[in-house]
């Protein structure tokens, strides 16, 4: 029922929301572009100054010339502005600038602001920033704006920033709008009205509802509701942001599935108006605060709202109610309140019987005296006068900023007795007093004061005491004793000192401040800040008075991937730790998008992080790497063992993966080839039946459709493998299974498919029958190829170039792409739009640039290389663009950032290119752009791009050879190897080789003599001399082992010098150089955990001179000296396992070598050589010595070529039980599986102790020891433990391949 009903409520949910949209559209829309300005009286204009009577703001009316011709002030100045009353709330739509008629006066750009008193100012915004606008380049020309976004206002201010140089400012204006109705309410944070449901409960599953709210307190209940079985709604202010919570679920009030809070919002206590809109069907809410809307979805079960009684806006009236007894009340006032179209406020007004009113409603909106003031720059400070030589000082104000430190007031005490100084300092409020750079008083209190929230300070002092109270709470204040009677001095500096005037007096060795401060009173008596602005009283340096300018820079949080952001006044930071993304604001991915991207980096085999859509919304996913020959990319499912299944009639089994659906189809789409082994073992238990009927066993894919076709089989036919293959069992069915014998057979192979990938489901059917028994195996996901990785196109004429459709980047993008060319300059992608554009491209051969242009004039970045970029070889070129900063990265050069404007927004959309040469794997914001598809249908252009060796042959080591494919390359390692010195030495070659060794295990590569000391005449011609001084080694090699102590590698030399690399009893890592004959030899131990943990290991050690540096695994490197000597000389041989010609050994590494090495060895290498890989692939004509046993193994390097061998499945062969011949070893299912599971424990426990007490008895009584012989080594075709094992982690010997020492 949820599944047909959730496309219905969704459907009626987005029909809701578009009618909505499409009534504040038609709203938006009606006629408001009246001339208000003609019909106003000369009163209605007031301003700053005037330069006289007739320059007067009465005459700036547009197209009018009587007096002067307009308006001009005194001064020309920053602090001028020209302000016209409305008479009442207008909605101003539009406005219209002139310069002074005949003159040489007019301003060229101007801010707006809007207040309803007169007071207490606001910044017209647009687009999330303070609107300059553009204003006159004549006195005669009209130039008109309509607003973006309509000013409810009666008071509006023209600002000027800037005017004619020629001349000084000079206005004529008009003013576009129409008549605002409203009905407004106030309340006094103890009164509220309750709209009465005309029934005792009202159910709803959509509801409208929207107001608007102003109010100077930060915290208070705006609208609740509740119905008796856990039904609420409530939506309330609390420091400065709207909170609303909301549960439709009456059975489960208090889970966390049903309820759900959003927050909205920030600094909304600014004593403007805010507007409020909630808009619900059934589970799914729009929730908009002013222009941020955020849609969300409640998870309950059920959809009404069911709520009793009544609801009620601007406060709690019951405060006995759960929950609701510790919340505030609102203070303020509430416009245009309406629920389902109910306007509640009109009801109040006319005394319906619908509504009831809680406590003193007043229906108008009364003004608190507020008259705040902003400190805007490090000039900023206000000078207040103050009484002279009185024996007390008090002081009041509030402040709100988000600076961490700035001086917030300063004041000279009478006849140079000491300087008071308030400020604050790591969000803190420090009092102080110092005289001769002395601090007499020194107290501090608060905490995290730079929340943007507003703080109240009283300072008071009398006689030698001093207390300063924060947020009125006098039983934190903060006391303290001066060693003199306090005398003030006359004068207060709020905020800051002049610029330094001897005969000001004021120097600020703090922080400036910058932020906001009101309600200042001095020596008890109330500043006006309005005289101050007058100049009447006072001095101050840029200030904004009668307005306070904070901005929440966080709100909305441009900080993505979950980014934390941060603020201080001028700027926003974002914290990325733990996100797995980089940049200014969080934007870029620090993980590749691919395996095939961390094998072109040349990663190894192993876990990697990728994030398939980069800079998009999809979460980095952990995966294995499996690096063959093809790069294959394994994910992990919840059982990839194979299971038994019997009695029951219908078995159902889901898979869930490490991916979630989202990502399983990108990596899936974006493989060129995927396969999941899909394996079915069977005893008198059919499969699929006939080709007719219906299946007794299906499975589910990714698309939720039933598919009754099996592994090794086609899409389309209900068959399996050997159907396909006709060579089933039985030739009249298509699967074995389908042959129903009494005998183990199975039905298995790969799914292939990739639109019905991954298995999702299994339902198995037929194993209700008494001698029924089934058993399933679903193998890994492994996908191949990367389509977006060697996407490419060739542009072979200058007039090539590639059409898209729009890309939107507003707030950020990024693009990213290779390039080869010879060409020496070209556009690679360009986007015009009316006044915004973006362009990439080459400038010259060694440079490349990134302009562009939001509307605050063209920006570039360039990178400058140190070679040409027109060498036909593939180049990384990446750029992104956000609210912060711009910046471009080309290759490995570190990459430019230039800091980018605020705010903004760029429409990508690629064309006009005009690039000569190939571009592959064009991403923007994360998104592959497919240039092949393209390119097939553009003349001038190609789809691909050829000459992949010529960049990436070079990935191809040892003289492999590089072979050219459509998409990419592969290298041919047949005849792999390096010249030294004229001889030839096996080097290391892509794919490595790993070895397992016994304690008789030995290889040894061999160096031909030094000439000097050379007397065997027959030494091996593969050989090279030996006689070349190392002052330093490059060592790598992986292993696994339990066995401790441990000998892994030892390096000889002719001269007696050597290097060991061993594992102490403690399973510890110790590096052993003697370097000097006559010298001691120096041990070097990692104290890092346990290595003989059965865990495979990586081990990395570079010697140069005398430094030493040394990693295991991902853990830091450890940094190391070396004292003796730096020279290694003559080296003899490298030796791998137990050192047979052990004479010349020292007696620590002769113990440790006594034992020889268990374990695996993979990945060896000394600098350029690599002895296992020549041991075990040129034994013949390597310098190569091996004794005792070496067994090709994968127990720690790369997996084979054949991507089936990473998957986990148990041998048939390997059970021991009584099964049916062929039965496989399996995960019961069976009710007596726990019991035969504790006889098996208890039979092995006593076998253990058994052996453990023989084991010891011979050791005490022969005092040497024996080894168990291991079992050969088993090739069995669905053998794929090795993967199994890194993905558990649990990577351990197995019983044929571990010693016993007894």
């Amino acid at each position: 029922m949820d599944f047909v009903l959730k496309p219905v409520f969704g459907m009626l949910n987005f029909l809701f929301v578009s009618l909505s949209i499409c009534l504040i559209l038609a709203e938006n829309n009606r006629n408001c572009d009246d001339p208000l300005v003609p019909t106003s009286p000369q009163t209605s204009f007031n301003s700053s100054s005037q330069l006289s009577d007739s320059h007067s703001p009465g005459f700036a009316k547009l197209n009018r010339r009587d007096g002067a011709g307009g308006w001009s002030p005194l001064d020309s100045n920053k602090y001028q502005w020209l302000e016209i009353d409305l008479g009442e709330r207008t909605e101003i739509a539009g406005v219209a600038t002139q310069g002074r008629y005949g003159s040489s006066d007019w301003v060229t750009s101007y801010l707006l602001m809007f207040s309803d008193t007169g007071r207490n100012w606001k910044q017209y915004r647009q687009e999330e920033s303070i609107w300059a606008f553009s204003g006159n380049t004549n006195a005669d020309s009209v130039v008109q704006y309509k607003l973006q976004q309509h000013v409810i206002a009666r008071f509006l201010r023209f600002v000027p920033l800037d005017w004619n140089a020629n001349g000084r400012i000079g206005m004529r204006v008009e003013i576009y709008g129409c008549l605002y109705k409203s009905d407004v309410a106030g309340f006094d944070g103890s009164s509220s009205l309750l709209y009465r449901f005309s029934q005792k409960s009202i159910q709803t599953i959509r509801d409208s509802i929207s107001m608007k709210f102003k109010t100077m307190q930060n915290t208070g209940v705006i609208l609740h509701g509740e119905g008796q079985h856990g039904d609420y709604i409530t939506l309330e202010l609390h420091k400065g942001k709207l909170f609303l919570h909301i549960n439709l679920d009456s059975a489960k009030a208090l889970s966390s599935d049903s309820h759900a809070l959003v927050t909205l919002g920030s600094l909304l206590d600014d004593q403007h108006w805010h507007s409020v809109l909630i808009e619900r069907v059934n589970k799914h809410i729009n929730f908009t605060v002013d222009k941020n809307t955020q849609q969300f979805q409640i998870k309950g079960q059920f959809d009404p709202l069911n709520i009793d009684y009544e609801l009620s806006f601007g406060g709690i009236p019951v405060p006995g109610k759960p929950g609701t007894s510790l919340k505030k009340s609102f203070q303020g006032c509430l416009e245009n309140v309406f629920y389902n179209g109910i306007n509640i406020i009109d009801l109040a007004k006319r005394q319906k019987p619908g509504i009831r009113i809680v406590g003193n409603v007043t229906f108008s909106c009364p003004e608190p005296s507020n008259v705040p003031v902003t400190f805007v720059s490090p000039a900023s400070y206000l000078l207040l006068p103050g009484s002279l030589q009185k024996d007390s000082i008090s002081v009041k104000f509030q402040f709100r900023t988000w600076n961490i430190a700035g001086l917030l007031l300063r004041s000279e005490l009478y006849l140079g007795s000491g300087v008071l100084w308030l400020y604050l300092i790591d969000g803190k409020v420090k009092l102080s007093i110092s005289k001769s750079g002395r601090n007499l008083v020194d107290v501090t209190t608060g905490t995290t004061l730079n929340d943007g929230q507003w703080h109240s300070i009283e300072l008071s002092a009398r006689r030698n005491r001093l207390s300063v109270t924060l947020d009125n709470d006098a039983s934190a204040a903060a006391h303290a004793s001066s060693p003199f009677y306090i005398f003030s001095g006359g004068q207060y500096y709020f905020g800051g000192c002049p610029e330094i005037i001897s005969n000001q007096g004021c120097k600020n060795p703090f922080s400036v401040f910058q932020g906001c401060m009101r309600l200042i009173s001095i020596d008890k008596q109330d500043v006006n800040l309005i005289q101050v602005q007058q100049r009447i009283t006072g001095n101050f340096s840029d200030l904004h008075v009668d307005l306070c300018g904070i901005i929440d820079r966080c709100s909305p949080n441009y900080c993505e991937h979950g980014g934390k952001c941060s603020q201080s006044w001028n700027t926003f930071y974002c914290n990325c730790t733990n996100t797995g993304y980089t940049g200014a604001t969080c934007h870029s991915s620090i993980y590749e998008q691919s395996c095939e991207a961390y094998k072109h980096k040349g990663n190894a085999s192993g876990f990697y992080y990728i994030d398939l859509d980069g800079s998009g919304l999809q979460r980095p996913l952990l995966v294995y790497c499996n690096m063959t020959d093809k790069t294959w990319t394994v994910l992990q499912h919840n059982n990839t063992e194979l299971t038994k299944v019997r009695g029951s009639n219908q078995h159902t089994v889901y898979f869930n993966y490490t991916a979630n659906m989202e990502q399983l189809q990108a990596i899936i789409n974006q493989a060129e080839y995927c396969e999941q082994e899909l394996a079915y073992h069977c005893k008198k238990s059919r499969l699929l039946n006939t080709t007719e009927g219906t299946p007794f066993t299906w499975w589910v894919g990714r698309t939720n459709e039933l598919q009754t076709y099996w592994g090794g089989a086609v899409p389309g036919r209900q068959t399996c493998a050997c159907g396909l293959k006709e060579n089933c069992i039985d030739t009249k069915h298509f699967c074995n299974c389908d042959s129903d014998r009494n005998e183990w057979t199975n039905d298995s192979g790969l799914l292939t498919f990739k639109e019905h990938l991954p298995v999702t489901k299994i339902v198995i059917g037929d194993i209700n029958r008494a001698s029924s028994e089934a058993a399933y195996k679903v193998g890994l996901l492994q996908c191949n190829g990367d389509k977006h990785f060697w996407n490419a196109a060739y542009f072979n004429t200058e007039t090539s170039y590639l059409h898209f459709p729009t890309f939107h980047g507003e707030l950020s993008a990024d693009i990213s792409f290779l390039f080869k060319t010879t060409a020496s300059s070209g556009v690679f992608l360009e986007n015009l739009g009316i006044k915004d554009f973006i362009r990439i491209e080459l400038k010259s051969p060694s440079e490349v640039n990134l302009s562009y242009d939001v509307g605050n004039g063209p920006f570039d970045v360039t990178v400058k290389t140190p070679t040409r970029l027109n060498d036909n070889q593939w180049h990384y070129v990446k750029a992104e663009r956000n609210v912060k900063e711009a910046s471009l990265q080309v290759d490995q050069i570190p990459r430019r950032t230039q800091k980018a404007p605020a705010d903004g927004h760029i429409h990508l959309q690629l064309n006009s290119q005009l690039f000569l040469g190939c571009i592959r794997s064009l991403q923007l914001n994360g998104i592959t752009l497919d240039l092949e598809e393209r390119a097939k249908i553009t003349p001038g252009v190609k789809p691909g791009c050829p000459g992949h060796c010529s960049s990436y042959g070079s990935l191809c080591h040892n003289k492999g050879k590089c072979i050219e494919k459509y998409n990419g390359f592969s290298c041919d390692c047949k005849t792999c190897f390096l010249k030294m010195n004229n001889f030839s030495v096996f080097v290391s070659v892509f794919p490595e080789v790993a070895a397992y060794f016994k304690s008789g295990t030995s290889v040894m590569y061999t160096f031909k003599e030094p000439h000097e000391i050379n007397t065997n005449s027959s030494a091996q011609s593969s050989s090279i001399y030996s006689d070349v001084t190392l002052r330093s080694e490059k060592i790598y090699f992986s292993f696994r082992t339990t066995q401790t102590p441990s000998l892994l590698l030892y390096v000889s030399s002719y001269y007696k010098e050597y290097l060991a690399v061993t594992l102490n009893k403690n399973g510890h890592l110790q590096i052993k150089y003697k370097l000097h004959n006559n010298k001691a030899p120096e041990m070097f131990r990692i104290h890092f955990r346990n290595l003989a943990n059965g865990h495979p290991h990586e081990v990395e050690i570079d010697r140069e001179g005398d430094k030493l540096s040394v990693q295991i695994d991902q853990h830091p490197r450890e940094e190391f000296s070396l004292s003796s000597d730096s020279e290694f000389n003559a080296i003899k041989s490298i030796i791998l396992g137990k050192i047979f010609e052990s004479s010349d050994l020292d007696q620590d590494i002769s113990r440790v070598n006594s034992l020889g090495f268990s374990g695996c060895l993979s990945s060896v290498q000394f600098n350029n050589i690599a002895p296992l890989k020549a041991a075990l692939l040129y034994p013949d004509s390597a310098p190569i010595t091996v004794k005792g046993q070496l067994v090709d193994s994968h127990c720690g390097a790369s997996s084979a070529a054949d991507p089936s061998s990473v998957e986990t499945t148990h041998s048939l062969s390997d059970h021991s039980g009584p099964l049916d011949e062929g039965e496989p070893i399996v995960n019961a299912i069976r009710s007596d599986s726990a019991l035969i599971g504790g006889v098996i424990a208890v039979i092995i426990f006593v076998i253990l102790c058994v052996v453990t007490v023989m084991a010891r008895f011979l050791y005490q009584r022969k005092e040497t020891y024996r080894n168990r012989e291991a079992k050969g080594p088993q090739h069995d075709d669905n053998s794929d433990l090795t993967l199994k094992n890194e993905l558990n982690s649990q990577n351990t010997l197995s019983e044929n391949q571990r010693e016993y020492f007894i």
